[in-house]
């Protein structure tokens, strides 16, 4: 049986509100990364870093929990790519170990935050009642 649409708005989510800070800092931290990356890393992790944030934002966009839950599933893949990214650049002193630290610590706890949601709309969705 359909699920009921329920469009949920992402503003409302604390978890869009952490994307959307790391997102910022990723483009803060990449601003002063040499310019022959421009095309290269720079690039790649500002794309990873968004797509969270895009993702869950058309999750919410989307009918119902079971789509919102496949959009958060994306945005894991795409914070699990910036992760890699964060330990490649880190590796030629691109950023700061310290830098390096708290951008994995974010990706991570927002990862964590993510899974965290999907498991509760995988939970949600089987304990709704189904209708006669």
């Amino acid at each position: 049986m359909a699920q009921p649409f329920r469009m949920q708005s992402a503003n409302n989510l604390r978890v869009t509100a952490h994307a959307r800070a790391l997102a910022s800092e990723v483009y803060r931290v990449t601003a002063i990364f040499p310019a022959r990356e421009r095309y290269g890393l720079t690039a790649q992790m500002r794309r990873a870093a968004v797509s969270i944030g895009a993702n869950i934002a058309e999750g919410c966009g989307r009918s119902g929990d079971r789509e919102l839950m496949r959009f958060l599933h994306i945005a894991l893949g795409s914070a699990s790519e910036l992760e890699f990214q964060l330990q490649i650049c880190a590796d030629p002193g691109l950023v700061t170990e310290e830098q390096s630290a708290n951008l994995t610590e974010s990706t991570v706890r927002l990862k964590r935050m993510m899974a965290s949601l999907i498991k509760a709309l995988r939970k949600s969705l089987h304990e709704r009642p189904t209708r006669p």
